[in-house]
């Protein structure tokens, strides 16, 4: 049973079973981008109809709910073989690239009986017999060790080897692409997004959901606030930031913490993120004779190419109040466009012998609420893709050097970069050549004095 099930995984690490795998995974991906997800039924049934076309026979709404193109990333089908495909990796990682890099460690002596073999032979030294074989080896080993190969001596044979972190990186490869598919799959099945559109100075629930995994939940004690929200303006009276003070309570109305966010500066609270997205001007807050507070809606439109929001005032007068900004003042205006007057909030003026004060301008900001659990895994198997990925470029060279009748013999291999490869070859042959001749310049001055 043992045998069976290995080589049953063992055929999951199969290259073409992988390719194929890793085919049906883009293909459905691609579906996923044309076939707008996760929306309502009355919208497949609008833009997907039922068609007596061939070519459009498997693009009815039919079709799409019940193979779940809807929803491709969630589905059962595609978790299966996004699993698939993760089994695959790990068991080409423990099967193929593992025992490849404990092969590259082990110790490969040969000798002169064994030196007929696949490596390709360079004939990069020739050292005759009438000079010292420890002497040359020496030199051989300091030449090889300088240019920074890892050497390893055995009787009359030499093996060295440089660039093992290039055999290392694919196991990391392997690894980082499991974590990323890991940590999206944490995000589909746990994750749930929201977004909500919340006046100033409301409490706010986790309500209206936009999507949710399959084992997400939502946390029913923590409620939010907001506080405040303001916008900063450039000189031209564009839109430089918009922010938004928020303070999340539990469920005993006790404040947890209070922070200012901003586009691009979310508050992360046990692992739900609150990001600033979008804002509103809904209203404004008017007071009569010091006693009626009353609420007049403001409608968006545009002038001129700009935004401002219009409310009415009178409408048997076609009277209305303007908004560009709001920093400035609030224009009152007639139905000719005539500017009538320009208050400030909270300053008071008279209309029909009432007199009304602007006591504030209700805005409501955009938040979009996300737990996301495997976020932080996808991150992290992105930054370990790029840098095995970087690393994956660096050759692994070997050279063997054994002693044969009347010289030393070298054989070189290397995966990549052959043209790096023989320079460093090249260093080696000037760094012993240097060495050697030093060696015998001395060997004959000795003698000439031994024999004076």
């Amino acid at each position: 049973m043992k045998n069976i099930l290995w080589n049953f995984f063992k055929k999951l690490a199969n290259l073409n079973f992988a390719i194929g795998i890793l085919f049906l995974i883009s293909l459905f991906s691609i579906i996923g981008s044309i076939i707008e997800q996760d929306q309502n039924l009355l919208y497949y049934q609008t833009y997907y109809p039922i068609s007596k076309s061939l070519q459009l026979i498997f693009l009815n709404w039919q079709v799409i709910i019940f193979l779940g193109f809807d929803h491709v990333y969630r589905t059962w089908w595609f978790m299966i073989i996004i699993l698939l495909f993760i089994l695959s990796l790990i068991m080409c990682t423990l099967s193929t690239q593992l025992p490849s890099l404990r092969n590259a460690r082990r110790w490969k002596f040969i000798s002169y009986s064994k030196s007929k073999s696949s490596l390709s032979k360079l004939s990069l030294l020739n050292i005759h017999n009438n000079i010292s074989d420890d002497y040359s080896f020496i030199n051989i080993i300091y030449s090889l060790v300088n240019t920074n190969f890892f050497v390893f001596c055995q009787n009359q044979s030499i093996y060295a080897y440089k660039g093992l972190y290039g055999r290392i990186a694919p196991v990391f490869v392997h690894i980082s692409i499991i974590l990323i598919i890991f940590g999206s799959m944490l995000s589909f099945l746990f994750g749930f997004v929201i977004q909500e559109m919340i006046p100033d100075g409301e409490l706010f629930h986790f309500t209206n959901i936009i999507s949710a995994g399959f084992y997400s939940y939502l946390p029913t004690n923590i409620l939010g606030r907001v506080e405040n929200f303001y916008i900063d303006y450039n000189i031209d009276h564009s839109i430089k930031q918009f922010f938004s003070k928020l303070s999340i309570f539990s469920g005993t109305r006790k404040s947890i913490n209070s922070y200012l966010i901003s586009v691009n500066s979310p508050l992360i609270f046990k692992g739900i993120s609150f990001y600033q997205t979008d804002w509103k001007v809904n209203a404004l807050r008017l007071q009569l004779n010091s006693k009626v507070i009353i609420q007049k809606n403001l409608s968006k439109i545009d002038i001129n190419g700009q935004n401002c929001w219009m409310s009415i005032l009178d409408k048997d007068k076609k009277v209305f109040f303007l908004i560009f900004n709001l920093k400035e003042n609030i224009l009152i205006c007639d139905f000719s466009g005539s500017i009538i007057g320009s208050i400030a909030i909270g300053e008071k003026f008279y209309f029909n012998n009432t007199l009304f004060t602007i006591k504030d301008i209700i805005c409501s900001t955009g938040l979009q609420i996300k737990m996301d659990l495997g976020l932080k895994i996808v991150y992290l198997g992105f930054f370990i893709l790029m840098l095995t990925t970087t690393i994956s470029y660096l050759s692994y060279s070997q050279i063997w050097a054994y002693l044969s009748w009347d010289s030393i013999q070298f054989l070189g291999s290397t995966n990549r970069a052959i043209l790096f490869f023989q320079e460093d070859i090249a260093f080696i042959k000037m760094v012993y050549n240097f060495y050697f001749n030093n060696y015998r310049s001395y060997t004959i001055y000795t003698l000439i004095k031994t024999l004076k």
